[in-house]
């Protein structure tokens, strides 16, 4: 099967509420071992966000600050992801199915859910948020076919989300979990070939 056929099979597959995950040796170090939610896919392109890099410097907290919205005391501690180079200053919450914004939510599975409205925010602040949520900053885009490109040239695996892996692991151990899933040893794969 030549990488065109591999490419059009991609194409029929829809990847909507699955997993991405990174492999070694992926020539864009900014998602160097990336988990990636895939929130949208469809023949206009794909988009998603990578739910396994933290931003260290910002907090739930400091959002809210910045956004004027004030938080109850006690409100969640939730730390803001690197959801991808695109729209580096536009937010979106992945999470569970039962919350709905009243604005706008993007039903992506019957576990998963994405709002990028600020109602969301301001609804965690008070505690009426979403029981199990992932805050991002940016997020990951593919244009059409791109995503198909990269899979079928080896760049990513998928495996199948949970909300075990998407809310339930720490960021640090979310690419060996998803590897896992797959019944692959993280130490199994190496960027590096015919090294034996």
């Amino acid at each position: 099967m030549t990488h065109d056929e591999d490419t059009a099979d991609l194409r029929e597959m829809d990847l909507t509420g699955r997993i991405l995950i990174a492999m070694p040796g992926m020539a864009d170090t900014r998602f160097d071992q990336a988990v990636i939610f895939v929130c949208a896919h469809s023949d206009e392109g794909a988009m998603g966000l990578v739910i396994n890099k933290i931003a260290d410097d910002l907090k739930l907290s400091d959002l809210l600050e910045q956004l004027d919205i004030e938080a109850k005391p006690g409100a969640r501690r939730l730390p803001i992801h690197f959801g991808g180079p695109v729209e580096s200053g536009r937010g979106f919450v992945l999470h569970d199915a039962d919350y709905a914004s009243s604005i706008s939510t993007l039903e992506v599975s019957d576990t998963f859910a994405m709002t990028a409205t600020l109602d969301i925010l301001e609804d965690m602040a008070v505690g009426d948020g979403p029981d199990a949520a992932l805050i991002a900053l940016g997020y990951a885009g593919w244009g059409p076919g791109q995503l198909e490109g990269e899979i079928a040239e080896n760049a990513w695996l998928i495996c199948d989300a949970s909300a075990k892996l998407v809310f339930g692991t720490r960021a640090g151990g979310k690419w060996a979990a998803a590897l896992e899933c797959l019944g692959i040893s993280p130490m199994a794969l190496s960027a590096e070939y015919g090294t034996a």
